[in-house]
């Protein structure tokens, strides 16, 4: 890839944030810029970890699918069978591969495709009384269901919760702790965790957005505290790397899963598929252009993603809810897109 001019596109965007790009092992372009907070003035540099949002579904996924791998959960059995829903208005015929594949056809808390947005929610409820997985649940389990499971692909936020759960359920462990453990930690991802944004940790950005009149504001009241089974995860550039990588060898699902964690399950629209967690940008012949999973909040932009063909993965993290994306069609056009 030909990284000329990066530096200077970064600088005339006003980045914030941080960008990897690898081949294999060996570092293509790499670059910190901005501020990790701006109410201290620190600076972001390669080692801070960044809030991933939605590509925490990625460590939600590995974990499904591990204990899938194990014989402990069933992608094809009602997701009642581990998680009690009773009284809820999610149908017994809702399976794990649904919640996963987001075509469950579930209510989402936010219907951000309905132009719902995540902190409308927390005008009436606080946000920081979302801190455990089955917190979430009154946020949408009596929610009237979209559609039947398997008729429509449409990205679905809850659905990673009610799969977090059963993760708790056949584990007997608190999901934080669960991936800390069996994903993190054996992936060689050091740096990355699900650290409470209420307390002091090292190294964890902060997300500042502008308002129109130039005022900055910190995104602490936007959404829950600390990460859960669908989003928050802060981690570093290397480490989303390192995650793929991993699976990729098979340090962390069995030879079955680790073939079909890459293969793309379900149609979304006429140029994507969905998988589990991964999106696939598809090539007219068929063929996987890119797999990745973006993420967006409040404060909060980012992608991981994998080129077939050139064999390089891209990291694009932002503590900035607009910063991303600039960068990430930049580095897309420059590889063909």
């Amino acid at each position: 890839m030909d990284t000329t001019g990066l530096d200077s596109f970064l600088d005339e965007n006003d980045y914030t944030g941080t960008v990897l790009v690898k081949d294999g092992n060996r570092v293509v372009y790499e670059a910190a810029r901005g501020l990790a907070t701006r109410r201290w003035g620190v600076p972001n540099t390669l080692e801070t970890r960044f809030d991933t949002a939605s590509i925490t579904k990625l460590f939600t996924s590995a974990a499904v699918l591990q204990q899938v791998g194990k014989g402990n959960l069933d992608l094809e059995t009602s997701i009642h069978h581990y998680v009690d829903l009773e009284g809820t208005t999610i149908g017994a015929d809702v399976t794990l591969l649904h919640l996963l594949t987001h075509t469950s056809g579930i209510a989402d808390d936010a219907d951000e495709e309905a132009g719902e947005s995540y902190e409308e929610l927390f005008r009436d409820i606080p946000s920081y009384s979302l801190i455990e997985t089955k917190d979430y649940l009154p946020q949408f389990a009596h929610k009237p269901p979209l559609n039947k499971p398997g008729v429509d692909c449409r990205y679905c936020n809850v659905g990673y919760i009610l799969a977090g759960l059963a993760v708790e359920r056949v584990t007997g462990t608190p999901y934080r702790q669960y991936v800390f453990d069996e994903v993190f930690t054996r992936a060689g991802m050091n740096d990355s965790g699900f650290y409470d944004r209420r307390d002091s940790a090292p190294r964890v950005a902060e997300g500042w957005d502008q308002l129109e009149d130039g005022t900055w504001f910190q995104n602490i009241f936007s959404y829950p505290p600390i990460g859960c089974p669908s989003d928050g995860a802060q981690v570093t550039a290397g480490d989303l790397v390192r995650f793929l990588q991993a699976v990729r060898g098979g340090e962390l699902l069995d030879k079955e899963y680790t073939e079909e964690f890459f293969v793309p399950q379900v149609e979304h629209d006429e140029e994507t598929m969905y998988g589990f967690g991964l999106e696939f940008d598809m090539n007219e012949d068929g063929t996987v252009r890119s797999y990745y999973k973006d993420g967006v909040n409040v404060g909060v932009s980012g992608i991981v993603r994998h080129y077939v063909e050139e064999g390089l993965d891209v990291v694009v993290l932002s503590n900035n809810v607009d910063a991303a994306w600039p960068v990430i069609r930049e580095l897309d056009e420059r590889l063909g897109g």
